[in-house]
């Protein structure tokens, strides 16, 4: 019977065409095949995979990106192959829809938390445990915000499997009812798993739509101004911090239970 840790050494390379020796110490995760490509003509590497699930590319200071797709699903999957390797830290970049009518696009977020309304990470712990970030790599991520002159917000992240809810008016007066901040699909599956497998890990989200607005809702038009505008800044920001983390930041240490 095949071990978890075998299954993920076959499978991480089957999923993104990137041999294991080319993974990284610290990682990039995204759910969009242009920050994949942005970062590898950045820093002129190869993407691998194509043609597969997922996609990644590897630059030469050992920083790794993968675009493992959209959904807690996705997010489970990766965060478990990723034991291949043991990152020392990972780091989401993912888009959120913003639940506060102080919530503007282009706003960044680092959730202190996430509400476990998808389902996946019930297979990894019981209910009562909170889907939380590594904190050190979050003070890390603040810092190289701050540095930059820009502001960013902190707040509870829900994650829910839901994609067309923004017609559903119980459910988003649920949301508000428990004081979440944003809403997306995969931050609190990360933050599970990385837990249950060990990997250090955080989120940084870019608000790109406002669904409790009339006129907020997420259309291909405005989506495309978000890339636009500020996707470029949010990629930047995740190469910065991870690319220093190993150098300047705290070392990361995850507590066995």
């Amino acid at each position: 019977m095949a071990t978890k840790l075998e299954l993920a050494k076959n499978w991480l390379p089957r999923y993104t065409g990137m041999p294991l020796d080319d993974f990284g110490d610290l990682v990039l995760l995204t759910n969009f095949s242009n920050y994949v490509t942005t970062f590898a003509e950045q820093f002129n590497c190869n993407v691998e995979g194509r043609t597969r699930p997922m996609q990644a590319a590897t630059n030469s200071a050992g920083l790794t990106i993968v675009n493992f797709g959209i959904g807690s699903p996705n997010a489970a999957i990766i965060m478990d192959l990723l034991i291949a390797r043991h990152p020392k830290g990972v780091l989401f970049l993912g888009k959120c829809g913003g639940l506060k009518s102080s919530s503007e696009i282009g706003h960044l977020i680092l959730p202190i938390a996430a509400i476990r309304g998808e389902g996946t990470s019930s297979d990894y712990f019981p209910p009562e445990v909170p889907a939380l970030p590594s904190f050190k790599l979050h003070k890390f991520v603040s810092q190289k915000i701050v540095d930059r002159g820009l502001e960013y917000r902190t707040g509870v992240v829900y994650t829910t499997n839901r994609r067309v809810w923004e017609h559903d008016r119980a459910f988003l007066a649920r949301l508000q009812a428990m004081t979440c901040i944003a809403i997306d699909m995969e931050t609190a599956t990360i933050f599970i798993v990385g837990h249950h497998n060990e990997i250090s890990r955080g989120a940084l989200l870019l608000v790109s739509d406002v669904p409790i607005t009339p006129d907020g809702i997420k259309t291909e038009e405005s989506d495309a101004r978000v890339t636009r505008e500020w996707t470029a800044m949010h990629l930047q920001i995740g190469i910065d911090a991870m690319s220093d983390l190993d150098s300047e930041g705290e070392a990361i240490r995850h507590f066995r239970y």
